[in-house]
């Protein structure tokens, strides 16, 4: 995807970065030219991914357990050590288990609401202090946070709860020229969707006015766009990716 941005001299953190749409992502800001903390509960992942990014701009490559509070300070102290403050935040981390509603146990539900949802209200409450006015937060949000999904009450919830939590934001610190939106995808071809994939893809198929499922880098080349300044008057929105199944299901 040929999708050119200028972003020398800014500095971004994503969460989730080890693979998926934040791997992706981290492939587009290096190439803008961002320094970049890459920060994911898989360590190994995270570092090999910084390893591949060589050429101007820093990449770092930080362990972090998004649902836990000690992690994320220590996170934001890192962030703080290297490179002072921060311009982009990218909260991209989260997981995507199946269980019904009626047979889910309150552990199951309290797992995703910790990672998917608690996870991004203690990572930009704890970075907005250290983001420079001009930032940009871009939240994942779902299709699912919109229409439900399936099998996936706790994820749905979660991500809605995201679309509210990212309209808060924008009201909160708008006034310190941080905006704040978000992305809702639909079925992008990552492993976290191999599981809805293999059991109904076609059905979902069916339901997408563009027939195919969505690439990494459709959703990276959007977050970037609202990273940019040429979203600078984009706030508090929820960019639908998702080939239309959102409108059509």
């Amino acid at each position: 995807m040929n999708t050119t941005f200028d972003f020398t001299g800014k500095v971004a953190l994503i969460t989730g970065a080890a693979g998926g749409i934040g791997g992706v992502l981290a492939d587009l800001l290096h190439a803008s030219g961002a320094d970049l903390i890459l920060a994911d509960i898989d360590l190994a992942g995270v570092t090999a991914k910084a390893a591949e990014l060589t050429g101007p701009g820093r990449s770092i490559a930080v362990q972090v357990d998004s649902s836990d509070p000690e992690s994320i300070d220590s996170l934001i102290e890192r962030v703080r050590s290297e490179f002072g403050e921060l311009d982009f935040l990218v909260p991209s981390a989260g997981i995507y288990p199946t269980a019904m509603l009626a047979d889910m146990t309150f552990a199951q539900w309290r797992q995703v609401m910790s990672i998917n949802l608690d996870g991004i209200f203690l990572l930009t409450q704890r970075m907005i202090p250290i983001m420079r006015s001009g930032g940009s937060i871009v939240n994942l949000a779902s299709v699912a946070g919109h229409r439900g999904s399936l099998s996936h009450a706790h994820y749905s919830v979660a991500k809605a709860g995201i679309i509210a939590l990212t309209r808060n934001l924008a009201l909160e610190f708008g006034s310190r020229g941080i905006r704040a939106n978000a992305v809702s995808p639909g079925i992008i071809e990552t492993s976290m969707t191999e599981g809805i994939r293999a059991q109904k893809g076609d059905v979902l198929l069916a339901q997408t006015p563009l027939g195919r499922n969505g690439a990494p880098e459709e959703t990276a080349s959007v977050i970037a766009f609202l990273l940019s300044d040429a979203a600078s008057f984009v706030h508090g929105e929820v960019i639908h990716v998702n080939g239309g199944l959102f409108m059509a299901g």
